[in-house]
């Protein structure tokens, strides 16, 4: 009787998509003294003669990421870009160019791939980016987006994750929750649609919300402002997962904890009347829910004066001691563990 073992295998869903990173890039070398910094942030840091350049990549998969049933073609071009340029300025720096790799099936037609371009066009246009590259090829099922976008900066203007201390102001730049909001509205009605397809979506009074989820915008707005009143964060991010996830991220990077307060966090009043409506905490949604593209910052409380004046910022909590670990303070008093619940791109399939 033969005594061969078989290798046992990991399921990814084991790992979620940031231990999975983590595994494969931990050993990752780094042999060009040009590279300032690899993978781990929001972007990689390449250095120039006095500045540095900015990269960042992310992909799109049919299926897993966007849905074409209610996601335009046009909308989908311009936020596969902003979701990139968003990681730029999440590192405080101006991007510059992009380079867009697509792989589509035989199901889509020339004019369906121009819809989708004049989305990428359009983004080019109001965030004054080149599209300076990428290719095209053939996939066997749907559509798989891949977006380069580089920037430059400073390099003592670069944000890291991992520059906050005790004491600092956290700070966002905007509303949370919403475009998770946008995305349940969405999932409701092709529901609807697909069990009864002459009923007309109901979707009038949940614009903003939709909007939040099919046409985000990048913050580059903060950007200029801290460029303008001289402040520079301790620490920095994109809220994709959201806010929890990237509250935790800071602190990992930064060895601190945080309290959030519950009360100061800013959800949109028709996020609110949304969630109720769907049976959900409203601060749930906020802490969890993903695809806002705001920025989450810290700052030096030296600076709070200069944030007050801020448009559309909002002060949500404190960098504390790492052995005081990430509480979120409740409206009603209480005190809790914060913990990360977004979307794991890993869950087993059923």
């Amino acid at each position: 009787m033969s005594n061969n073992t078989y290798p046992t295998f990991t399921d990814l869903s084991q790992l979620g998509e940031f231990g999975l990173i983590e595994t494969l890039t931990k050993d990752n070398p780094i042999v060009q003294s040009s590279t300032v910094k690899a993978i781990g942030d929001d972007a990689a840091i390449i250095k120039n003669d006095d500045e540095v350049t900015v990269v960042s990549t992310d992909m799109l998969v049919e299926g897993i990421h966007f849905d074409l049933m209610y996601t335009p073609l046009k909308h989908l071009g311009y936020k596969a870009v902003v979701v990139n340029l968003s990681d730029i300025y999440a590192m405080n720096a101006e991007p510059k160019q992009i380079t867009v790799s697509v792989a589509i099936s035989s199901k889509y037609s020339l004019e369906a791939m121009k819809e989708f371009y004049e989305g990428i066009y359009t983004a080019c246009k109001m965030y004054q980016v080149d599209l300076v590259g990428g290719d095209t090829t053939s996939s066997p099922k749907g559509m798989i987006i891949s977006v380069t976008a580089i920037g430059q900066a400073k390099q003592d203007h670069i944000v890291y994750r991992n520059g906050a201390k005790k004491g600092d102001i956290i700070c966002v730049t905007g509303d949370l929750g919403a475009s998770y909001l946008g995305l349940q509205i969405l999932e409701r009605e092709k529901q609807v649609y697909l069990a009864h397809p002459g009923v007309q979506p109901q979707l009038e009074q949940s614009q903003y919300l939709i909007e939040r989820q099919l046409k985000p915008e990048a913050q580059r707005g903060a950007i200029a402002y801290f460029q303008k009143n001289n402040i520079k964060p301790t620490s920095m991010i994109d809220i994709s997962d959201g806010l929890a996830s990237e509250v935790m991220h800071l602190c990992k990077q930064s060895s601190t904890g945080a309290f959030i307060e519950e009360a100061k966090v800013p959800i949109h009043p028709d996020t609110e009347r949304t969630a109720i409506e769907f049976k959900m905490d409203p601060i749930t949604c906020a802490l969890h829910g993903g695809e806002d593209y705001e920025l989450l910052f810290t700052i030096d409380e030296r600076d709070l004066d200069k944030i007050r004046f801020m448009p559309e910022v909002f002060i949500i909590g404190e960098m504390t001691d790492q052995a005081d670990g990430i509480k979120l303070h409740t409206s009603g008093g209480n005190i809790y563990d914060l913990s990360a619940q977004g979307w794991n791109h890993f869950k087993a399939e059923s």
